[in-house]
């Protein structure tokens, strides 16, 4: 019989450019960064995706993945992709529930760009033969219509 021990207590060895584990004991939110918009007086949508986000399950620490899509208004900022990049590792090594993660991304964000229009979808590969998907907005206006 072959027993498999999982170790989510590891460290990142420094190849390739990877960054230590040490380096990522921050606040996830403390690594977005932005730049100014220079298209304020018009809306446009920018749609960010990443379809390789990955977590761990809260429940029996193994890892969770999906695709995790932002689409918004920016009012005076935009996000910076490779800090966004690098915020999305921070869920790496959490042990996070899906709907937690999909607001926890949505609240981090509006928080710092103060977007007039967002939504954020998660979805989720199978576990136990389910898909997840979880999709949240947020709004300036209003409630979207779309949720």
């Amino acid at each position: 019989m072959i027993v498999f021990v999982y170790n989510f207590n590891f460290k990142f060895k420094n190849i390739y450019g990877i960054r230590h584990q040490e380096e990522f004991n921050v606040k996830p939110i403390d690594r977005l960064e932005t730049f100014d918009n220079k298209y304020t007086g018009r809306d446009y949508t920018v749609s960010i995706v990443n379809p390789e986000f990955t977590s761990v399950c809260p429940k029996t620490g193994l890892p969770d993945f999906g695709t995790i899509t932002i689409d918004y208004i920016p009012a005076r900022k935009c996000v910076e992709l490779k800090s966004l990049k690098y915020y999305f590792l921070e869920y790496r090594s959490k042990g996070i529930f899906y709907e937690t993660v999909t607001n926890k991304i949505l609240d981090d964000l509006v928080s710092v760009l103060h977007p007039k229009w967002m939504e954020v979808i998660g979805n989720f590969t199978a576990r136990g033969g389910i898909t997840t998907t979880v999709k949240t907005v947020h709004s300036k206006r209003g409630k979207h219509k779309g949720l």
